[in-house]
């Protein structure tokens, strides 16, 4: 089986995950969170742009994957060029749902749902000058939807001030009475898909890239149909990730992992 390397600051990537298990191709997944450097929204381009490509040049020398996703929409807009440089094996990104989100309305209005430094980058500003220019897109930049997302991951309740402070950033501004169509441009944000979509004053399509992940790292390594097999997940901060064990022994994994500065990695209990 092709093995393949989940990467994230923490467990947003499990949605990225969980659209590769959905593709029905036979991959041997693994799965790492920076959870020590957690959110990375809130890191400098210099620090992300230094830390990322080290930290997964020595997990690929560990765990051999065979394709790096990197299940960050912040990780992927400042650090992902790095990455592939650093790397002989190929690098999937996540690209924010722009142009299909653009596609889909009607109203001509989408909302940016994303991380503060995503919603600012000029490579989020590119993609709206190629594939929505003749679009309005109301933009809100939230590191505390982040925060939900992890809590609602180790089975705690995800809160209601993140969620509604979203919405209003959305639906609030000018314009925003019109959304009809929301690209989430955070790989955690599908976690609070449901949360976001009951709390929205109209109904409107959440957008994600998980399911454009899967089909290109299907193709990159000509996957075979099948099954795919969760194996290890690790940890920067395995102590600090405890609570989201369940989450992850409930999607497969059986072996966890603290990752470790220098080769190799040690073992932690569940």
């Amino acid at each position: 089986m092709k093995r393949v390397l989940v990467f994230d600051s923490g467990v947003g990537g499990l949605s990225v995950l969980d659209a590769i298990v959905a593709s029905g191709h036979a991959l041997e997944l693994d799965y790492v969170a920076d959870n020590a450097w957690l959110p990375y929204g809130l890191k400098s381009d210099a620090e992300l742009q230094a830390r990322v490509p080290a930290l997964l040049t020595s997990l690929v020398a560990q765990w051999c994957p065979q394709i790096v996703v990197v299940a960050c929409n912040t990780a992927s807009t400042i650090a992902l060029d790095q990455v592939r440089a650093a790397l002989a094996v190929p690098v999937v990104g996540v690209v924010p749902p722009i142009k299909p989100a653009a596609a889909l309305s009607k109203t001509g209005v989408i909302g940016l749902l994303a991380t503060p430094a995503t919603v600012r980058r000029t490579y989020t500003n590119d993609l709206i000058a190629q594939f929505a220019a003749d679009k309005r897109v109301v933009r809100f930049g939230s590191s505390a939807l982040v925060e939900a997302a992890e809590r609602k991951l180790r089975g705690e309740p995800p809160g209601k001030a993140a969620i509604t402070e979203a919405i209003e950033g959305l639906f609030g501004a000018p314009g925003g009475a019109e959304i009809d169509v929301v690209a989430l441009a955070c790989t955690h944000f599908p976690l609070l898909a449901k949360e976001l979509a009951v709390a929205a004053p109209r109904p409107a399509e959440w957008l994600d890239s998980g399911a454009a992940i899967a089909r290109r790292v299907a193709n990159l390594l000509i996957a075979e149909e099948g099954t795919a097999r969760s194996r290890r997940a690790g940890f920067t901060d395995p102590a600090a990730a405890r609570g989201h064990f369940p989450a992850f022994s409930d999607r497969g994994f059986t072996e966890f992992a603290a990752i470790q500065a220098a080769p190799g990695f040690a073992a932690v209990g569940v």
